[in-house]
């Protein structure tokens, strides 16, 4: 073969090696993004709960993936009441949904009157008992259905 023939085939093989170079990083880049956007933290609903002890009622709200009801100071949520142990309840977000399990208390956590013994999904209306403190749960709009409601609207 003769040099520039040569010549020619070497620089459409380097050429050939640059672009294959330039597709793997372009692949690269494009599984990134969407593993960073896949490690976003979902949108969490919000969840209130109504406190009803000896007659008052006050509304606490949270938009956080887990609330702890208990005593502590340290809880999201504190009852002061000494039947209510340090660390009573936990209220979780996952799976779209609030749970709800008891965090082996000494009085117990009641769900509408049924013993909490393992986690319980809650829905507003719900009512949850923490020893004699009781709390009305009501559930903000999840993303998912301000999604769905504005699709059906449009």
């Amino acid at each position: 073969m003769s040099g520039p023939v040569l010549f020619l085939l070497r620089l459409l093989l380097v050429g050939a090696l640059y672009a294959f170079l330039g597709w793997v990083i372009w692949i690269l880049w494009q599984d990134l993004r969407k593993s960073a956007t896949a490690q976003l933290p979902p949108h969490l609903a919000q969840i209130d709960l109504v406190v009803r002890a000896g007659g008052a009622a006050k509304t606490l709200s949270f938009r956080m993936p887990e609330v702890v009801i208990g005593r502590d100071p340290a809880c999201d949520c504190v009852l002061e009441d000494a039947a209510i142990s340090a660390r009573h309840a936990r209220l979780s977000y996952h799976h779209n949904q609030w749970w709800v399990e008891d965090l082996h208390s000494r009085n117990g956590t009641h769900l509408n009157q049924m013993p909490v013994n393992e986690p319980v999904v809650v829905t507003t209306g719900d009512q949850l008992q923490c020893g004699p403190v009781i709390l009305d749960i009501v559930l903000g709009e999840s993303p998912i259905a301000t999604v769905e409601r504005e699709k059906v609207q449009a």
